[in-house]
């Protein structure tokens, strides 16, 4: 497992599970598009703090160069 994203893709990643999260909880108040929401904001973190995305990597796909 190889690091595939740059830096600015983990800071992007990690500001918008941050926003899906607040909405989640604020704004739609965990229904259904709000728990899908805050799963998507958990895996941008945790690929965020990893470095490797699984999608990034079965596309093709790297942002660190």
């Amino acid at each position: 497992m190889t690091v595939n994203m740059a830096g600015w893709d983990r800071i992007v990643r990690v500001i918008l599970a941050v926003v899906f999260i607040m909405v989640s909880a604020f704004v739609l108040r965990f229904n259904t598009l709000g728990i899908i929401l805050t799963i998507i904001g958990v895996v941008f973190v945790l690929t965020s703090l990893v470095g490797w995305c699984p999608l990034y990597t079965a596309l093709g796909f790297r942002t660190k160069r």
